[in-house]
């Protein structure tokens, strides 16, 4: 599993990171941090996270999976759900923590002027929302949102459950409590319940 922090295309939030590849090797998996380009435009982090796959399958990894959180869930659901990747690019699997999944919907703001520039076109906003690129090849995904999160709201992973829906790709769609985002493994409160349902989910494939 290759673990992708959020941190909109600015940062990488550290607590979405090696604490999320500790949580991974405790439950067996491999599993490293990719800190792919920020402040980069389009398709920059797009093409670094298909290059870190290729170098992973290349060291040997038969199924490579992306865990991404915030806009490092849109980087993981973009490499996973765009168009356009080689072979030995391609995931395996995809799990997704309140990702920013539309660059349609009026936030989250600062994500979309980091990685398509302040007049970005709708064309360009269409292109990079995840919702509109999977299709029926797409792999298995689980996505998960708090109910309250104003900051990427959970319209976000209602509008990509409902593409995987329609596209009858294997996926799993989990909204727990809270408002607070950017909680990483959300220790303590009761989001928490998305770790076990992520272990639970990831032992089935």
């Amino acid at each position: 599993m290759i673990v992708l922090p959020g941190g909109g295309y600015r940062r990488h939030a550290p607590h979405e990171g090696e604490p999320v590849a500790r949580w991974l090797h405790g439950l067996g998996l491999a599993a490293s941090v990719f800190e792919y380009p920020v402040l980069t435009r389009h398709p920059g982090p797009l093409d670094a996270v298909r290059a870190e796959v290729r170098r992973v399958r290349e060291a040997g990894a038969a199924r490579v999976g992306l865990i991404g959180f915030s806009a490092g869930g849109h980087a993981a659901g973009m490499a996973a759900y765009a168009r356009g990747a080689a072979p030995e690019e391609r995931v395996d699997a995809v799990v997704l923590g309140y990702a920013v999944a539309s660059m349609l919907l009026p936030s989250h703001k600062g994500s979309r002027i980091n990685l398509l520039g302040e007049d970005a076109t709708w064309d360009a906003r269409r292109a990079t929302s995840l919702d509109l690129l999977v299709a029926s090849d797409s792999p298995p995904s689980f996505v998960w949102h708090t109910a309250g999160d104003a900051e990427v709201p959970v319209q976000h992973s209602y509008l990509l459950g409902m593409a995987l829906a329609g596209a009858r790709v294997p996926h799993e769609l989990h909204v727990l409590p809270g408002e607070v985002h950017g909680i990483g493994l959300a220790e303590g409160q009761p989001a928490a319940a998305w770790t076990e349902l992520c272990a639970a989910w990831l032992g089935r494939l």
